[in-house]
């Protein structure tokens, strides 16, 4: 394409990065680790020299920064969520993937740079790289600690045995405020593992039965079925905790439900467990203890 070959260098890399980045995503289902979609570009790519070349000033791999920089571009253009280290495809990204390798990477930039105009930010320098150095190693830094932790409290978890798993989620409903007068002993359970209530005898509504599930795959359409069957009067909600997440027939049944079904996947958790942490007795925080740590936000 003639548009192609006026790109420099580093941008025809950019635009074979961004367009695999896309791809990868979009044959897993749409989401993955920032590390796992690098991983699988070094894997599934040719890479050359020039993309292999560590830079002298930050150490950074010039394929692995100029991916980083682009993708900026991608959030602000709405075909690609970053969250926690976790990279997700949008339904706009998927659009845009069919576009092909450099109209995707015109149609990024364009937005980036209509993103930029709105909210009057200034766009990097084109430096010939394609990236600003500094900002894009802090925004990698960053990125890494936030998958490291998130490994960490991945691993962590899953030591747990279902039941101290099943006690965190007690101990998280309680620093929210309400009362769990059941949560179940070894042993089967008649699927609720946990009732929670806004009053110690149960009187006011919503009263809340919880499904929790610690383990690596996915909760299906009909697990998630079972949990509402088991809503019987008025009043009553479900919360299905799965580490392992949901499969998108589940997301959508629950979506859809007559009866409220709240589903809580492993970053949901995570996410509550630090909200209200403050909350949490010092004899239960040491349960799944947490460190907070605050960096300067990356300049995008």
């Amino acid at each position: 394409m003639e548009e192609g070959k006026q790109l420099s260098q580093s941008r025809r890399l950019a635009a074979k990065l961004i367009y695999n980045a896309l791809r990868i995503l979009k044959d897993a289902g749409g989401e993955l680790s920032g590390r796992e979609v690098m991983q699988n570009i070094e894997n599934s790519i040719e890479l050359d020299a020039y993309a292999k070349e560590r830079y002298e000033k930050s150490g950074y791999i010039r394929w692995q920064s100029i991916l980083h920089f682009y993708t900026i571009g991608c959030t602000k253009a709405g075909y690609l969520v970053k969250k926690k280290g976790t990279w997700i495809l949008t339904p706009e990204g998927e659009k845009a993937f069919e576009l092909g390798e450099i109209k995707l990477f015109f149609a990024i930039a364009d937005a980036y740079k209509k993103w930029a105009e709105k909210n009057k930010k200034e766009i990097p320098s084109d430096n010939e790289e394609g990236e600003e150095e500094t900002d894009i190693s802090q925004s990698i830094v960053l990125e890494e600690v936030e998958q490291k932790a998130k490994e960490g409290l991945k691993n962590y978890i899953d030591l747990k045995n279902p039941y101290e798993f099943q006690d965190l989620v007690a101990i998280l409903l309680q620093s929210m405020g309400y009362y769990t007068p059941y949560v179940a002993p070894r042993g089967k359970d008649g699927g609720i593992d946990i009732i929670a209530y806004q009053d110690p005898l149960g009187t006011k509504a919503p009263r809340i039965k919880v499904q929790v599930k610690r383990r690596e795959s996915t909760a299906s359409v009909h697990e998630v079925r079972q949990l509402m069957g088991l809503l019987s009067k008025d009043g009553d909600v479900g919360i299905f905790v799965s580490t392992g997440g949901f499969t998108k027939d589940a997301i959508d049944t629950a979506r859809s439900s007559p009866v409220h079904v709240e589903l809580i996947d492993f970053d949901r958790f995570i996410e509550l467990w630090q909200e209200f942490y403050e909350k949490i007795p010092d004899e239960d925080k040491a349960k799944l203890p947490l460190y907070p740590i605050y960096f300067l936000a990356p300049n995008e």
